[in-house]
């Protein structure tokens, strides 16, 4: 069967649009911890803006260069495009088969200069080059940046080897920032993405801590492309050992004929349940931003990063070979402290606050929370979308799910 898709790059009306229309795991009754912020969205996080570019394009035959596209670029600025002031920082890789630029500069001082940027593997380089262009055309401070670009691999679904991702989708991303609500699931750098077999993309999500804890809040954005289908656990429950079918398959056949690493074919999606295929080896990978604006240093970032791991163990993962899963966070708190290259960091210094380690307790509660309902918002958004060579990724079925939520006794949030 063919499925029609129109030539697209989504604008920010467009994104703004289905993050209205689009259903999230709440929308389904399934409970979560913790108390989200009123977007439930990293940008619950006071100056945080997102933005995206969506490339979607073509159908059927991979023909390298010429598509099927289906990639794009996600944007995330740390103070919003009103000012490019640094902010503390810290990145953490749960398993490093993957690529995060610019960290080593905030290893060495955990300052980060730049916004953060997510597309596809091969096309961070150049995503890298435009966000250095357009930092010079908005004359943001400084003599050099490092820019921090991140990856996960749409490599099935997407024509990824055509490099269809320029210097102006990256530009379209940054300018696109905006707080508020934030669009999920096929968007940005999500929208060829797989995420435990079924379709992946991008998911967000908040907390806000008590005011006898602070206050402060959490925000969590993921790029979720990692993960097998029998790890996946959604509120505790096995859900993907028990959903029926709609494993990754093809359309139809092409000639040459697919095939997997193994040299096998790949099953046909109308295929009958015997010849349906198991799972595959992961080779996924996972891109994790959290923010805050809680008072951390940059060793106090560190840590609250090292705690998104356990979000993704609330999913099942264990953070595997094949996978690149890694984290980067950043408080928004303590402006003005240090410029990095960006600029001298002013004598006499402010006065920097930092929260005591006695009161981090909460902050890494609510990253771990705010991790998981990130990842399973992802799924629920994301849609059923055929691509290159007519590879087929399901979404996340929502009645099932819920049904099977409910046989396990978990009740309705």
């Amino acid at each position: 069967m063919r499925l029609p898709i129109l030539a697209s790059t989504l604008a920010l009306t467009v994104a703004t649009l289905a993050a209205a229309q689009k259903p999230r795991a709440r929308d389904l009754g399934i409970p979560f911890d913790g108390e989200p912020g009123p977007h439930n969205a990293i940008t619950d996080v006071a100056g945080v803006e997102v933005g995206y570019s969506t490339l979607i394009s073509g159908e059927g035959k991979r023909i390298v260069g010429k598509g099927p596209v289906r990639t794009g670029v996600t944007a995330i600025l740390p103070r919003g495009k009103a000012t490019l002031e640094p902010v503390f920082a810290a990145f953490y890789a749960g398993n490093g088969n993957g690529d995060m630029t610019g960290t080593h500069w905030i290893e060495e001082t955990g300052v980060l200069e730049t916004p953060i940027l997510i597309t596809n593997t091969l096309s961070v380089g150049t995503v890298r080059d435009a966000t250095v262009d357009w930092m010079v055309k908005r004359n943001a401070p400084g003599p050099f940046w490092y820019p921090v670009v991140a990856e996960t691999s749409d490599g099935r679904l997407n024509d990824m080897k055509g490099l269809h991702v320029k210097a102006e989708h990256a530009f379209q991303a940054l300018e696109s920032a905006r707080g508020g609500r934030v669009a999920e699931g096929n968007i940005g750098g999500g929208t060829g993405m797989q995420c435990h077999q079924f379709k992946g993309g991008t998911g967000t999500a908040s907390r806000v801590l008590p005011a006898a804890h602070g206050g402060y809040t959490v925000g969590v954005l993921v790029q979720c492309n990692y993960g097998l289908r029998s790890q996946l656990r959604i509120a505790g429950v096995p859900v993907g050992r028990e959903v029926s079918g709609l494993m990754p398959c093809l359309a139809q056949r092409v000639d040459p004929p697919v095939k997997l690493a193994d040299g096998t074919e790949p099953p046909l999606c109308d295929a009958a349940p015997s010849d349906q295929r198991g799972e595959e080896t992961e080779q996924g990978s996972i891109i994790i931003v959290a923010a805050t604006d809680a008072p951390l240093s940059p060793d106090q970032l560190k840590r609250m990063a090292r705690r998104i791991v356990l979000g993704m163990g609330r999913m099942g993962s264990n953070n595997g070979n094949g996978s690149g899963d890694i984290f980067i966070a950043f408080s928004t708190a303590n402006r003005g402290i240090d410029w990095g290259n960006s600029g001298p960091s002013p004598l006499p210094p402010p006065t920097m606050t930092r929260l005591g380690s006695g009161r981090m307790d909460p902050l890494f509660t609510a990253t771990v929370e705010a991790t998981e309902e990130a990842i399973v918002n992802a799924l629920v958004a994301a849609e059923t979308q055929t691509g290159a060579d007519y590879w087929r990724s399901y979404a996340l079925p929502h009645e099932e799910t819920r049904a099977i939520l409910s046989r396990h006794g978990v009740p309705k949030r």
